[in-house]
């Protein structure tokens, strides 16, 4: 149960600590932020709200804390990544048990966010050992001017205070992976997590102060962004460049002719629906040829009907959106559609947070569907009459591209589609057989 046995030190009373100089601690603010339940619409936790003079002195013993870091043997880095790792999936149920409360992530796929996360970190360790033990040997005599005698070794150095932001989707995976390849490369780490989520990234943080490392090395601050998130993007304690971002996105599937239209609905379900379509990468446009069109919004529809709704603890397919902010701008594209003439594959039905999967076909450039996230389980499909015009319409977005192609004409696609933030492209296995080259 969150809260209890080794991870008890968390709480005191209702309201959550936060995490500075390897101890839990309450805020001098004597304030808390209030973490609502996107099922019930109620409170569910309390969490500290720090102040920026409690954000200040973390950010000056993590500075403190790396300089000693820096200098601990490689092999000790990933032994402790490594117990961390070990009992980040020894708790894998309390902590996943924060999730379907604080996130709406239906449980088997709470657990399994907990156990990716262990495994992701042991990964780094892994991987850190073999990458920064080693170094480059460089001869001169490729500089004009320079001889051949003259030497030199370069090997890697940690950048220092690394400030990491996860979102709320993925409050444990997308903090480790930042935590566990800072850790591994000799910095130290300031974690501010996402509001909603917090609950279960500090349980996460317990499991890192339980393997052993050292005070001051990792420190995780909570309260509202509006008081402490801007102020820790510009804090001058953290090394914010190089900078990795992860914003919002358009990510489109385009289908032409010469696929497995079974194989392709089932991607698209999956694609487009999984944790209610609150992810990233998530298939947020399916762009289809015409002369397939009918046949493929079919199979959708008919996978679309299979889909549970409910309650996140049974582990339905379709849970509640994160917000009724976010419900609530998902209702506002919805009815934009239909205003514009969208054709509606299902009602469009909802309880609170709880948003029904919905399929709108027919979805023209003039809608707002077409162009903006909903971050739900919502899929506009747009009918195209050539490659050319899906393209078209990818670079047309203002997002950055993670694009899912299904046709074995893929070269002409993953050439044209600019390249954005995250831009990737998925290949799903074609009906007719492709060069393993491509």
């Amino acid at each position: 149960m969150a809260g209890t046995g080794v991870l008890a030190d968390v709480l005191e009373g209702d309201v959550y600590k936060y995490y500075a100089d390897g101890e839990w601690k309450k805020s001098s603010s004597g304030k808390s932020a209030v973490i609502i339940n996107p099922t019930t619409r109620k409170t569910q936790y309390k969490i500290q709200a720090c102040t920026q003079e409690e954000v200040n002195r973390v950010m000056e013993s993590a500075k403190t804390a790396q300089k000693s870091w820096a200098k601990t043997p490689l092999w000790k880095r990933a032994e402790l990544l490594h117990k961390a790792a070990a009992i980040l999936k020894e708790h894998k149920a309390p902590i996943a048990e924060c999730l379907v409360k604080e996130i709406a992530k239906p449980a088997k796929d709470a657990v399994t966010e907990v156990v990716r996360s262990g495994d992701l970190i042991s990964y780094t360790a892994e991987e850190g050992v073999r990458i920064l033990g080693e170094g480059k040997f460089l001869v001169s005599d490729s500089f004009p001017g320079n001889q051949i005698t003259k030497y030199c070794l370069t090997s890697k150095i940690p950048l220092g205070v690394i400030l990491a932001i996860p979102p709320f989707n993925y409050p444990v995976n997308l903090a480790v992976s930042k935590i566990a390849p800072a850790l591994i490369a000799g910095n130290s780490l300031v974690l501010k997590p996402p509001t909603q989520g917090a609950v279960s990234a500090l349980h996460m943080v317990q499991c890192f102060h339980l393997a052993g490392f050292p005070k001051g090395l990792i420190s995780c601050v909570t309260g509202k962004g509006s008081e402490i998130g801007d102020f820790l993007t510009m804090h001058p304690g953290a090394g914010m460049i190089p900078l990795q971002m992860e914003l919002g996105g358009k990510d489109a599937c385009i289908v032409l002719e010469d696929v497995d239209l079974d194989l392709v609905a089932a991607n698209i379900i999956k694609g487009g629906f999984s944790y209610s379509g609150q992810r990233c990468t998530a298939v947020k446009v399916v762009l289809v040829m015409e002369s397939i069109a009918n046949v493929l919004v079919e199979k959708v529809k008919a996978q679309v009907a299979k889909l549970t709704v409910g309650a996140p603890e049974d582990d339905w397919d379709i849970t509640p959106v994160v917000s009724e902010s976010s419900a609530n701008f998902i209702e506002g594209l919805v009815k934009d559609a239909k205003e514009k003439g969208a054709t509606f594959c299902q009602e469009y039905k909802r309880d609170g947070n709880l948003i029904w999967p919905l399929l709108l076909d027919n979805v023209r450039p003039g809608m707002r569907i077409a162009w903006e996230e909903p971050f739900g389980p919502v899929l506009p499909v747009i009918r195209i009459n050539s490659v050319e015009e899906g393209i078209h319409h990818c670079n047309a977005s203002n997002f950055g591209l993670q694009a899912l192609q299904k046709c074995c004409k893929m070269i002409i696609s993953v050439s044209s589609i600019k390249a954005g933030l995250n831009n990737s492209i998925w290949i799903v296995k074609c009906r007719d057989a492709c060069s393993p080259r491509m």
